[in-house]
């Protein structure tokens, strides 16, 4: 028997709580089922009572998706009564009504078990997507905090070229000073004589 595939959904009736679910069965495209972990309720449809069910209630798409939407929506009531389960599923536009039957104590066993391991291969795989998703998330953050903090560093290594202002708010540029006797016209150039001045007597 193949577990289950879902859509799972938490009822409760009074103050039980129930599980419901559907799958599909060899002879079946749809049925669903309520269980409240030791007895099991199904629609017990054939292809035949699928298709009988489906012309009754005017919907001719897939059960397994108005399951889910109304799940979804939380729009299921579930009754329990003389042994029967009834599952009614309401959403603006349509509804459905499904009335369920117990199964015999060995069939509601290999139920359970179906879905068990069904429950179990869920919670698995939900794991494994959140092991990818929260490796994904540390990735992109360490990338994040990476160039976040390049530009930082690559600012501390660079030399300050900016230029600077003196206290008085003039030039940042430090004029040079002139060595004596440095010629004004060819700095770097030094006259090899001494300055005499200017001779007035020639004059």
């Amino acid at each position: 028997m193949e577990p289950p595939a879902g859509p799972f959904f938490p009822a409760r009736h009074g103050s039980q709580r129930y599980v419901c679910y559907c799958g599909a069965e060899p002879g079946a495209a749809f049925n669903a089922y309520v269980t409240n972990a030791s007895e099991v309720w199904s629609t017990d449809f054939n292809q035949e009572k699928l298709e009988r069910h489906m012309a009754q209630s005017g919907i001719s798409e897939d059960y397994s998706t108005k399951f889910r939407e109304a799940f979804e929506h939380r729009t299921a009531a579930l009754t329990v009564h003389n042994g029967r389960a009834t599952l009614e599923l309401k959403e603006d536009a349509w509804s459905l009504t499904f009335d369920l039957f117990k199964l015999p104590s060995s069939e509601a066993r290999m139920r359970l078990q179906a879905l068990m391991f069904g429950l179990m291969g869920c919670v698995s795989s939900l794991e494994k997507r959140l092991e990818a998703a929260e490796g994904a998330a540390a990735a992109a953050a360490a990338v994040c905090r990476s160039e976040k903090n390049q530009p930082r560093s690559q600012k501390l290594l660079m030399p300050d070229l900016s230029p600077r202002k003196n206290q008085g708010g003039g030039s940042a540029v430090l004029a040079k000073r002139r060595v004596p006797g440095e010629s004004l016209i060819n700095p770097g150039f030094k006259s090899k004589k001494a300055p005499t001045g200017v001779d007035y007597e020639d004059s």
